[in-house]
């Protein structure tokens, strides 16, 4: 276990938390109109510490397979965690669209488990970077809509409009990140979908 790698599972502890504040605000004496500043302050927590591992791994050379695999992950588990919490009111996402998420991620990590088994990592792409930019930019968008919103400024419905056409940016953009890892990586994925003992 690395420094890096800490930075990592902590991104994964961190989902429920911003799920249980989300649902339970009100219960632990956190007012509506404070809600958003606080689930902005775990976003950005948590964004900073995807950023930190990364630039840690590479500083002090200490890139591993460990996370290489457990990196996007975590990313993945932290983000689709905050968009399910999304399609709760009042914000009240499609779950069409964390259907994406969830499909994407799953297929991936799935694929990235199976070439492991095999003996050779599938390392994150950059357009998987960028989608994991574009997934933070519209998860921070959503939760900054909902300061007007718990302030009276914005109607519910504007906020579910609103929110439901930045999420489905990022859906689209999901979508087309996991068409260009199956491509970039064809001929990996090809090798461990093989029959043990057909190479």
């Amino acid at each position: 276990m690395t420094i890096a790698n800490y930075f990592t599972i902590f991104r994964i502890f961190i989902s429920p938390i911003f799920l249980l504040i989300y649902l339970e605000h009100e219960t632990v004496g956190i007012s509506s109109q404070t809600l958003p500043y606080l689930l902005l302050i775990l976003l950005i927590v948590s964004e900073a510490s995807d950023a930190i591992d990364g630039y840690l791994a590479r500083k002090l050379e200490q890139v591993t397979d460990f996370g290489k695999i457990f990196d996007p992950m975590a990313d993945s588990i932290y983000r689709i965690s905050i968009f399910l919490t999304f399609t709760l009111q009042p914000v009240q996402l499609p779950m069409l669209l964390i259907f994406v998420f969830i499909y994407r991620d799953s297929v991936i990590s799935t694929l990235r488990t199976i070439c492991a088994m095999k003996g050779f990592v599938l390392a994150a792409r950059k357009s998987g970077k960028i989608k994991a930019v574009i997934q933070a930019i519209a998860a921070i968008t959503v939760t900054i809509l909902l300061i007007p919103h718990s302030l009276g400024i914005i109607t519910t419905s504007t906020l579910q409009s609103a929110s439901s056409w930045v999420v489905g940016v990022a859906a689209l953009y999901t979508i087309i990140s996991g068409i260009e890892y199956f491509i970039a990586n064809r001929e990996y994925i090809s090798r461990a979908l093989r029959p043990i003992g057909s190479d």
